[in-house]
């Protein structure tokens, strides 16, 4: 297996510029991994898709202003994203430029909507320009920064809230999990109605989404960690799905991420919670516990999430469905359309 094997040429106006409206037009292709069949719908008809019982387990993440413009003492400008925080004022971030921002060097952010500021020191660098920050008033931080936007988007957006679910509720990742960006409270209820049970749990999206695998053997890739919540209740309700032999459906690669990495605690402690840090790596080969099946947008090639995709519905299976996505011109990647594989 190579990184390579995940490649595609995609033509780049079918990366999407903007979102489209209403949320729930976007198209959506359902790949069935039994028969190797592909067809071609549209996402507000996910609720006729899907079968009474199944269990849609959805990240109520929500992105933070990330994206800081500060100042150096020697009056450098510096752009830092923040990634994950690790305790009370201390951030992994990623700056640019990085390169003369070593440990002890300090920092002044200033608020982007009041006259407040904060001063920051860098207590460790890691690679691929990530450093460690102290900030001293971390208050000023949710008001200081602006909404990241992944680098391929080059619209600005209009409304900071379309990089949103409508079921966001806990602050904390650098991006969205963006396959729920597809629904709608309408949707959401017309799905409950039809008896589809909808289940939420937290896992705030950090520095992987923006790294691509660049060894090409992608066994020796890092994978970064990203902090996740599952409720009591959460965690008992998806385990009484598997029991009673109901789907549980992941919305994109961060739940599911999270739901196989807490795989043994759904099987030896269903009712108990979970809050750490996960870090599972999947790739084909690997064989999964909890979900059996998945809602995803299209992703970058040579990165984890489209390897991830892969191990659940096989590597040449998924390359045939973007290889019809292109033909068929679906849109791509964070803003563009959605896809079901069951």
């Amino acid at each position: 297996m190579r990184t390579r094997d995940f490649d595609y040429t995609l033509p780049p106006e079918l990366i999407a510029q903007s979102p489209i409206e209403p949320r729930d037009h976007s198209r959506l292709m359902v790949l069935d991994r039994t028969n190797k069949t592909i067809r071609h719908d549209r996402f507000y008809n996910l609720a006729e898709i899907l079968k009474p019982g199944d269990a849609l387990v959805f990240n109520d993440t929500r992105v933070i202003p990330a994206r800081l413009h500060a100042q150096k003492e020697t009056g450098a400008r510096l752009e830092i994203l923040l990634l994950n925080r690790l305790s009370a004022g201390v951030w992994q971030t990623l700056v640019k430029p990085a390169k003369r921002l070593s440990t002890g060097a300090k920092l002044t952010v200033r608020s982007v909507k009041t006259a407040a500021e904060t001063g920051g020191e860098v207590i460790a660098e890691q690679d691929g320009g990530i450093r460690i920050i102290r900030f001293t008033e971390e208050k000023v931080l949710e008001s200081s920064g602006d909404i990241p936007l992944p680098p391929y988007i080059h619209e600005p957006l209009a409304d900071p809230e379309r990089y949103q679910t409508v079921y966001s509720r806990i602050q904390g990742s650098a991006a969205a999990p963006t396959a729920g960006l597809h629904f709608t409270p309408a949707l959401l209820q017309k799905l409950e109605e039809n008896g589809v049970h909808c289940i939420f749990v937290t896992l705030h999206v950090g520095l992987d989404t923006f790294q691509p695998v660049h060894e090409e053997d992608p066994t020796q890739h890092i994978i970064h960690k990203e902090f996740g919540i599952v409720s009591a209740a959460a965690s008992k309700e998806i385990a009484r799905a598997k029991r009673e032999g109901r789907r549980v459906i992941g919305v994109g690669t961060t739940s599911t991420r999270l739901m196989e990495a807490t795989a043994e605690l759904y099987n030896g402690n269903p009712e108990a919670s979970f809050a750490d840090w996960v870090d599972l790596y999947i790739m084909p080969g690997y064989q999964f516990k909890v979900i059996d099946g998945l809602i995803t947008n299209f992703h970058l090639p040579r990165t984890t999430l489209i390897m991830m995709i892969s191990a659940f519905a096989g590597r040449e299976f998924v390359l045939q469905g973007y290889g019809e996505a292109v033909r068929e011109r679906y849109r791509f990647y964070s803003f563009g359309d959605a896809m079901l594989v069951l």
